[in-house]
């Protein structure tokens, strides 16, 4: 097999080449090392590449039964951790912590097959929706270079969209998934909260906000591992009922009926949407018209204002949980020089939002998915843009020194109120592309980004659908539809994949 052969296939499809004997394990390793050390240069993809480990184990070991026995694959930098390998959620502070096992999440890689070539960038404890770490820089989006992956997981992203692999572990706390399928055309599906596995160690991550799955170029790619990676854990916080069948043959079925569906621009924090999420949505639905179901332009009921306040509130907790935890395992206080401005804000706001403060803001998320419950009682889907805008340019969501040091002279001092306003202030540049995802998160419910559009300047952005909770299989038989379709762009135009 060449790079060319290699960069037309899924993982579905490299799985069967190698169980059909075209391939061997160690040749497909060979060849995503290839690509990995020709774009690594330029895009900045991997923090740790583990390739001598990655060649041997693909040399000798064998999971005989396994559906995707001698795939390559890489992980995020942030709670996939991988046996003896370095795990630093991309911050200076973890540079010597090495993972004493795997997750629980990477487990079930292992026993299905796949060989791990190491981890991708994120940013610092995956708290931003780009990906420019001061530990390790910025990864750069393989459609524009000039133009930043989005993040958090923004290292896996521009991986599959670069050609390294067809697929990589991402995760999703606040559009983490969803927003760089969106800036660089691959397909993110978040699953329902509880969908897939957490720990060992942690029964929830962010409350339940975040969940791990995957980034892929193909929709059955996604189907396949949702197949594998479900789960119901005894010890998790959250569950949900396993899916009976299969996603992977769900998604070619036909829906029964014609869906109801509801679609809206409005940015749910009252800020400026582009006229390319317009287009993107507006050529989805006119699509879904001429397919016969019945689509309406509606708002939900939810103050997303107030929602996001609810989510920075969880968020300053979380982080200021997190210093405690570091401080206490490095024995000495952590100063502003250690982490990220993010990081820091969040911690000293955290540190005086009481615990009464933080079960209300949670009561709120529980108040939201209440909501979008009875919304979806009328509408099968919920389809707005993934992003507000294409990919912003690298460095221009990266604070400068000089607002930095603004920001800690503002927070220092400060009371309550005013910290939490300083958090809001702070994330609204970012906001203002990524309004979006977050819904989704903090409901529990199911999400996808699907690449259905191309700005004048080849930049990609998505549309994103949203479903019930366990519905998973549903919006996999949209994309699927989709992908089959004119509509799916995926990675024409793409560099990587047209020279």
């Amino acid at each position: 097999m060449n790079i060319e052969e290699y960069l037309k296939m899924d993982a579905v499809g490299l799985a069967a080449s190698i169980q059909k004997k075209e391939v061997t394990a160690k040749e497909l390793m060979e060849i995503a090392f290839q690509q990995l050390h020709k774009v690594q240069p330029e895009l900045n993809v991997v923090t740790h590449s583990r390739m001598e480990k990655a060649l041997e184990e693909a040399d000798r070991i064998s999971i005989e039964g396994a559906p995707f026995n001698g795939v390559p694959v890489l992980m995020k930098n942030i709670s996939q951790s991988i046996e003896g390998e370095r795990m630093t959620s991309g911050s200076r502070l973890l540079q010597g912590n090495y993972a004493k096992h795997d997750s629980y999440f990477v487990k079930k890689f292992r026993d299905a097959g796949f060989h791990f070539m190491g981890h991708t960038n994120a940013p610092e404890f995956g708290l931003k929706n780009i990906t420019e770490p001061v530990k390790y820089g910025p990864t750069r989006n393989p459609w524009n270079h000039n133009h930043s992956p989005g993040g958090s997981s923004g290292g896996s992203a521009a991986a599959i969209a670069s050609g390294i692999v067809p697929m990589a572990g991402a995760s999703d706390g606040g559009g983490s998934i969803r927003i760089p399928a969106s800036f660089t055309s691959l397909f993110g599906l978040k699953p329902t909260r509880g969908r897939t596995p957490v720990g060992p160690g942690v029964g929830r991550q962010w409350q339940g906000a975040s969940i791990n799955f995957v980034l892929s170029r193909s929709v059955r790619d996604s189907a396949a591992l949702l197949d594998i990676l479900q789960v119901v854990q005894p010890e998790a916080a959250f569950q949900t009922p396993l899916f009976p069948g299969s996603y992977l043959q769900a998604m070619q079925e036909d829906f029964k009926k014609p869906l109801r569906i509801a679609f809206s621009t409005e940015s749910p924090v009252s800020t400026p949407v582009s006229e390319d999420a317009k287009a993107a949505v507006k050529q989805a639905v006119d699509w879904l018209e001429r397919q016969g179901h019945y689509v309406e332009e509606k708002g939900n009921s939810v103050d997303g204002i107030q929602l996001m306040r609810d989510y920075y509130v969880m968020n300053s907790g979380e982080m200021n949980a997190t210093i405690r935890s570091l401080e206490k395992a490095l024995g000495r206080t952590i100063i502003s020089d250690d982490v990220e401005i993010e990081s820091r804000v969040l911690h000293e706001a955290g540190k005086l939002v009481s615990a009464a403060e933080y079960s209300e803001s949670l009561s709120s998320w529980d108040k939201a998915a209440e909501q979008m419950a009875q919304f979806h009682q009328t509408y099968d889907f919920y389809i707005t843009p993934a992003t507000a805008s294409v990919a912003p340019a690298v460095g221009e969501l990266t604070h400068t020194r000089e607002e930095q040091e603004e920001l800690l002279s503002k927070l220092m001092g400060s009371g309550k109120e005013k910290r939490q306003e300083l958090v809001y202030d702070m994330f609204l540049p970012s906001l203002t592309y990524t309004p979006f995802t977050q819904l989704a998160n903090l409901t529990g419910q199911p999400a996808m980004s699907v690449p259905l559009y191309r700005s004048k300047a080849n930049l990609p952005l998505g549309v994103q659908v949203m479903a019930q909770k366990g519905e998973e299989h549903r919006l996999l038989q949209l994309a699927y539809q989709l992908e089959q379709s004119s509509q799916w762009v995926g990675m024409k135009g793409n560099p990587y994949f047209e020279q």
